[in-house]
C-alpha cells in the first residue's frame, strides 16, 4: 500500500494548475472559432513586441484575443513549473514526481506546437495543439487525483471482477470522448467530419450513460460523485453540441450569423465541456485503478463492507 503523506498544498497547486488549463483552452476555442489564430505573422513576438510589452489592453478584435491566449499560455506555463518544482521538492513517491515533470514538457511542447503554427501558418499543427490541450488537462488531473486526501483512503464493498468491469468500462469511455474531440476538432479547424462527429456522439453518451449508470450501482459511494459528475457534464454536452449546431447553421426561422457572439460562445463551452468530460473519465479511471491496486492483495474474490485496513495487523502484532 502506498505510504506517502498527504501535502494538501501539493493538491491545490493541482487544482489550481488544472483550472488554469481549462481557461487556457476556454481561450484557445474562442480565438479558434473567430479564426483569428493568424492574427500576428510573428512568434514568440506579437508584431515585433515582446509577450509583456505589447499593448494588449489597447488592442482589440483578434489581436486581443489571440495576445490573450499567448498570455494564458504563459500563465499555464508558470503554474506547470511550479507543480513540477512542488512535486520534485516535496514528493515522496517518485512516479508522481514523473508525472509533474511530464506535465511541464507537454505544457512546454503545446506552447512549441502553438508557436510553429502561426510560423508555418499550418492549420494541421493547429489541430494537434487543439487535442493536446484535452490531453494535457487530463494529465493535470491524473496529478490532481493522486495527492488528493482521500487517495490512501481505503475502499470497501468492492468486488475485484466488478472494479475490473467497471475500469475497462471508463477507459473505453475516456477513449470514446478523446476521439469525439478529435472529430469535433477537424469540424472546428478544417470543417471536415460533420456527420461523424454527430454520429459518433450518440455513441459515446451512450457509454458515458453507461458508465455513469453502472458505477452508481456498484455500490461504491465514494465514486458516486464523479458518476454523477459524468452524467450531467454528457447532458450538458449533448444541449450545447445542439446549441452549436442552431447557431452556427440555423433551424427554422432563426438564421445563423457565422461569427457572432452567440455562436462562438455555444462553440466554446462545447469544446471545454468536452474537455471536462475527459478529465473526469480519466479521474475515475484513475480512482478505479487504485481501488483495484487495495483490492489485489486480497485472497478472496471480494472484500466485505468491513475497510480493508482492518484486515491488515497493526503495528506490534494487535489487530
Amino acid at each position: 500500500m502506498d505510504r506517502s503523506v498527504y501535502n494538501p498544498w501539493l493538491h491545490r497547486i493541482a487544482v489550481i494548475t488544472a483550472c488554469t488549463a481549462i481557461f487556457t483552452i476556454v481561450v484557445g476555442t474562442a480565438v479558434t472559432s473567430r479564426k483569428a489564430g493568424m492574427a500576428f505573422p510573428d512568434w514568440p513576438t506579437s508584431d515585433g513586441y515582446g509577450m509583456f510589452s505589447y499593448p494588449w489592453l489597447r488592442s482589440a478584435g483578434d489581436k486581443f484575443l489571440e495576445h490573450g491566449h499567448r498570455l494564458a499560455g504563459i500563465l499555464i506555463g508558470i503554474s506547470s513549473l511550479v507543480l513540477c518544482a512542488s512535486l520534485a521538492w516535496k514528493e515522496r513517491r517518485g512516479w508522481v514526481k514523473s508525472l509533474g515533470a511530464a506535465v511541464l514538457l507537454a505544457v512546454i511542447t503545446q506552447g512549441l506546437l502553438g508557436g510553429l503554427r502561426v510560423l508555418r501558418d499550418a492549420e494541421d499543427l493547429a489541430l494537434i495543439h487543439g487535442s493536446g490541450g484535452a490531453l494535457v488537462f487530463a494529465l493535470i488531473v491524473c496529478v490532481a487525483v493522486v495527492t488528493s486526501h482521500n487517495w490512501n483512503e481505503p475502499f470497501s464493498g468492492a468486488q475485484r471482477a466488478a472494479v475490473a468491469r467497471l475500469r475497462m468500462l471508463a477507459i473505453a469511455a475516456s477513449g470514446c470522448v478523446f476521439v469525439q474531440y478529435v472529430l469535433g476538432g477537424f469540424l472546428r479547424h478544417k470543417g471536415m467530419h460533420l456527420y461523424s462527429h454527430l454520429g459518433f456522439a450518440f455513441v459515446t453518451a451512450l457509454v458515458l450513460v453507461w458508465l455513469a449508470l453502472s458505477v452508481a450501482a456498484s455500490g461504491i459511494t465514494r465514486l458516486r460523485g464523479l458518476a454523477a459528475a459524468i452524467a450531467v457534464l454528457t447532458i450538458s454536452q449533448l444541449a450545447l453540441g445542439a446549441a452549436a449546431w442552431v447557431t452556427k447553421f440555423g433551424n427554422g426561422d432563426y438564421v445563423a450569423v457565422r461569427g457572432s457572439t452567440l455562436s462562438i460562445t455555444m462553440l466554446s463551452l462545447h469544446v471545454v465541456t468536452g474537455a471536462l468530460l475527459l478529465g473526469t473519465c480519466v479521474a475515475l479511471s484513475v480512482r478505479l485503478a487504485r481501488l483495484q491496486s487495495f483490492l489485489k492483495g486480497t485472497n478472496r474474490d471480494s472484500v466485505g463492507t468491513q475497510p480493508i485496513e482492518a484486515r491488515l495487523p497493526l503495528a506490534g502484532g494487535a489487530r
